[in-house]
């Protein structure tokens, strides 16, 4: 069973989003939602009955204009949201991932780990750790990595914690959304080639992120972050033109109504531009793709608390709306 959170004044920024809805027993259909919570099928307005969302992003750049006139006109609405069952607004090709991407946040795992006989102040050490990430930010490059599409789930399905899984942890992220091929995209064009922004929560489960059989190879990002319904997303994918700078957005996540994670992106080391720019160099970003910009302080590693059947976790990012998805433990087999 869904949770949907409860009925807020504004949905998201500006005069419509994009969602991929579905009535009860009917296929998923690609929407554009009202402030209002009017819904359009794109599929009769685009005139292809087997439209999906990343077929509306595929074209971004011709259909913008029509959905833009669209937003602000009384288009063919099918119905109100209440309606429809909201799922992930879209099915990426790709997905990529990255971390240690906020300043506070690293600094703290800085100051926490220190080195067995380091006994200085806690203030000289976090001074310390503040000019290396002044020092990463001038000079190093974003840690980015790739998830799986098939981890991706809806903004109000419930979260299945994997039997094995320790130590299940929240992860808040901004996450863009291509809408042009990107290969080799400059800091200065990177955002030309964003269709728009949405949630994302990156669970992790902190027990399989280092080898413990082979600690020499490193991180296991498949076991640790890709079971099936750990990437939340959505509700909606806000149009960049929407969004007036993704530098200057707040991100809150509460888990069963206590404040876990409350942070400005203005606190990362990489902003969005670096990272598109940065996975570019590398991978081609192709339309519906998505790239993760990494998590704030406020992990449950942070507050010794971990993720367990029935938390809620209410998660929000300004002009994005919000999620909310509770967790259920696995059914045994």
């Amino acid at each position: 069973m869904s949770v949907k959170p409860e009925a807020a004044s504004a949905l998201f920024a500006g005069p419509f989003a994009l969602a991929t809805l579905s009535a009860p027993e009917g296929p998923a259909f690609p929407a554009l939602v009202t402030p209002d919570a009017q819904v359009i099928d794109l599929r009769s307005v685009l005139g292809d009955v087997g439209l999906t969302m990343r077929g509306v992003l595929d074209d971004w750049e011709a259909v913008r204009p029509r959905l833009t006139a669209l937003g602000g006109a009384a288009g063919p609405v099918r119905g109100t949201l209440d309606e429809f069952r909201v799922h992930a607004p879209v099915e990426p090709r790709q997905v990529f991932q990255s971390g240690a991407n906020y300043r506070q946040h690293v600094i703290d795992l800085h100051v926490a780990h220190r080195a067995p006989g380091d006994d200085r102040p806690e203030e000289e050490r976090r001074a310390e750790a503040a000019e290396i990430m002044d020092r990463r930010a001038a000079e190093d490059l974003p840690y980015v990595f790739i998830g799986l599409p098939s981890a991706i789930t809806g903004p109000y399905d419930e979260v299945v914690l994997p039997a094995w899984a320790e130590k299940p942890d929240w992860e808040l992220e901004l996450a863009a959304v291509i809408g042009r091929p990107a290969h080799r995209v400059s800091v200065e064009a990177a955002l030309d080639h964003v269709a728009g922004y949405t949630i994302a929560n990156d669970l992790t489960d902190r027990a399989t992120v280092f080898r413990r059989d082979m600690p020499q190879i490193g991180t296991d990002w498949l076991r640790s972050k890709n079971a099936p319904g750990f990437t939340p997303l959505g509700p909606w994918i806000v149009p960049a033109s929407s969004i007036a700078d993704p530098g200057d957005l707040r991100l809150t996540l509460k888990l069963n109504g206590e404040t876990m994670q409350d942070e400005s992106t203005k606190d990362m080391i990489f902003n969005v531009a670096r990272m598109v720019s940065y996975a570019s160099q590398t991978a081609r970003l192709l339309p519906g793709d998505l790239v993760l910009t990494g998590s704030p302080a406020g992990n449950g590693m942070h507050w010794g608390r971990l993720l367990r059947a029935g938390d809620v976790m209410d998660a929000s990012i300004t002009g994005l709306g919000a999620q909310r998805t509770r967790c259920v433990a696995e059914v045994a087999r």
